[in-house]
């Protein structure tokens, strides 16, 4: 409890520069730096949880999605289920943020955690994106999209972790790293359930799932072109 408190509020100079350093292989985000975020990540340490559970709930918040998203392609009668879906996207997304925060910043790193930040992220990834495809309404295509999209998210993460074996700092580049997808397959969500509210036809799911798709795949070419130039310049 007491280096979160101490990372999160006062950092000792002798604590930056190691903080600094894990810093520059994170993930930028602004809001982890947020009052809110950082007050639940010092609430859950005082409570004793760990990085390693609040990223298994992660999975439990994307797999509820997906079962969401799977309910919707069963065709549900009412826009709750795609409601719902956006919701645990968003808390999927908070979780594997929060999590960072209690491991880095409250130095409760354990020699298995890149484990449960890297594997509950793919696994999310592909269940949430795929299960999309399904309840986007669009048949066989809408399918494929949504396994093209997954696939495409678990190559992004690939070509980030081939670099880092290679001694090179994480690559987060977009246009499509993990949150650019995610908030857009939020927004889709969201508008697929104003859809059913108007009665129209769906087509929100699909149209942000061929953007999601093209995003990442120019996200894996950029990635592949950057990290290309760094192996070269090695």
């Amino acid at each position: 409890m007491a280096p979160l408190v101490q990372n999160l509020t006062d950092p000792s100079p002798d604590a930056r520069p190691s903080r600094d350093a894990r810093a520059l292989d994170r993930r930028p985000i602004k809001i982890r730096s947020t009052r809110s975020v950082q007050a639940l990540a010092l609430t859950l340490t005082r409570w004793g949880v760990s990085p390693n559970q609040v990223s298994v709930l992660s999975v439990v918040f994307a797999s509820i999605g997906a079962a969401l998203l799977a309910w919707e392609a069963l065709g549900a009668g009412t826009p709750w289920p795609l409601a719902g879906a956006a919701a645990c996207i968003q808390l999927w997304l908070l979780a594997n943020l929060v999590d960072g925060l209690i491991a880095v910043e409250g130095g409760r790193q354990t020699k298995i955690g890149e484990l449960f930040n890297e594997f509950p992220d793919r696994v999310a990834d592909v269940v949430l994106l795929a299960a999309a495809g399904y309840g986007a309404h669009h048949g066989e295509l809408g399918v494929a999209i949504g396994w093209l999209s997954a696939v495409l998210a678990v190559g992004t993460a690939y070509i980030r972790a081939f670099g880092a074996r290679r001694g090179f700092s994480q690559d987060f580049c977009g246009p499509q790293a993990k949150q650019q997808r995610m908030f857009l397959l939020t927004l889709a969500c969201l508008l697929g359930a104003g859809e059913k509210l108007l009665r129209v036809p769906p087509q929100s799911i699909f149209a942000f799932l061929i953007i999601i798709a093209f995003g990442t795949l120019i996200t894996c070419a950029r990635r592949t072109v950057r990290l290309a130039r760094q192996l070269k310049a090695t």
